[in-house]
């Protein structure tokens, strides 16, 4: 058997080359839009998290940059917490609920489907992370549609 000679990993270890970026850092030209859909539920996979990352990441890029909660997305704006509202039992537990505040405390708009805040979860709009706005199931198709129109960049998290 051959022997392993090379020293185990530790802490402070660089395994990539972190520092190579191969493509021009593209920020967003005066007017340009984007638009981060979400028909995807809290918790039940990493696609909900990685998304409001690029959100963020579009609004520092300069893009007038608005969040849609749809769907199951809904669940993504609810207000948690165990055992009050707002604590976080244990770290990560409201990595939804903080990227959507920090989003929004940096300029970005988040929009929340009251049907499927109603109907689909139960939930009020007092369940409400402050700052979301809630909107009629008939602005869904229709906001898409303006960011659209306005030649927004478009992201849609969807999971089945």
């Amino acid at each position: 058997m051959p022997a392993v000679t090379k020293e185990a990993n530790k802490k402070g270890d660089f395994l990539v080359d972190y520092e190579e970026k191969v493509f021009e850092d593209v920020k967003a030209q005066p007017g340009e839009k984007a638009l981060i859909t979400f028909h995807t539920v809290a918790f039940e996979g990493s696609i909900g998290l990685v998304n409001l990352l690029q959100a963020l990441r579009l609004q520092r890029k300069g893009f007038e940059t608005s969040i849609l909660l749809y769907g199951p997305g809904v669940t993504l704006g609810i207000l948690r917490g165990f055992p009050k509202l707002g604590d976080e039992p244990f770290p990560g537990a409201q990595n939804f609920g903080n990227q959507i505040e920090k989003f929004m405390a940096e300029g970005g708009k988040v929009y929340c489907c009251r049907f499927a805040l109603q109907m689909l979860y139960g939930h009020g709009e007092g369940s409400l992370i402050p700052g979301i706005k809630p909107i009629s199931p008939l602005d869904v198709l229709d906001c898409i549609l303006l960011h659209k129109r306005d030649n927004a960049f478009i992201i849609n998290t969807w999971t089945l």
